[in-house]
């Protein structure tokens, strides 16, 4: 019971993430900006698919059962949510599951921003571990926090190439 409940709400709220990004990237687009990264997108899209499907199958056709320790990977995952929700609302319109950048912008130092970079990759993987283990998901526990690290190989480079190039990231972070 549970299990349907927090996956039918964690499904519900990437889905309202989407339609944010979607809003978020039709404004950014047409102030100017631009897609970095494109090409890895859809691949980063496909992990995240595949691991509800794989967290789904692991649950429901091998048996798993909730942790003994649910409710501290509870309490950690509704933590991740707030940081997560903290994030979106910190970068504003300038959040997407994209790598959108809009030339000339000033980068975003407030919220988790302030102390980390890119707090809301530290939240996912940290989402990809905790969610599956909640529901003694261990395979995919293990499984998508592995694509997850090479996946943020690609992707952190990517966004960090695009935002030094055409932002004041380079000063802002006092990078090179």
């Amino acid at each position: 019971m549970l299990f349907s409940i927090v996956i039918s709400i964690v499904i519900l709220q990437r889905l309202i993430e989407l339609f944010v990004a979607r809003r978020n990237e039709k404004w950014m687009l047409d102030q100017g900006a631009f897609e970095a990264g494109a090409a890895h997108y859809p691949i980063m899209v496909a992990m995240h698919v595949t691991f509800f499907v794989s967290m789904l199958l692991e649950v429901m056709v091998l048996g798993r059962t909730l942790s003994p320790i649910w409710m501290v990977l509870l309490g950690i995952f509704l933590l991740t949510q707030a940081a997560r929700v903290w994030c979106l609302a910190s970068l504003g319109k300038f959040w997407n599951t994209k790598i959108i950048i809009l030339p000339g912008a000033d980068v975003v130092r407030r919220g988790p921003y302030r102390w980390i970079r890119h707090p809301n990759y530290l939240i996912v993987s940290i989402e990809l571990l905790v969610l599956p283990l909640l529901f003694g998901a261990y395979l995919t526990a293990v499984l998508y926090s592995l694509l997850n690290v090479w996946m943020l190989t690609v992707r952190i480079p990517a966004e960090e190439k695009a935002l030094k190039d055409a932002t004041n990231y380079r000063e802002t972070f006092s990078l090179e």
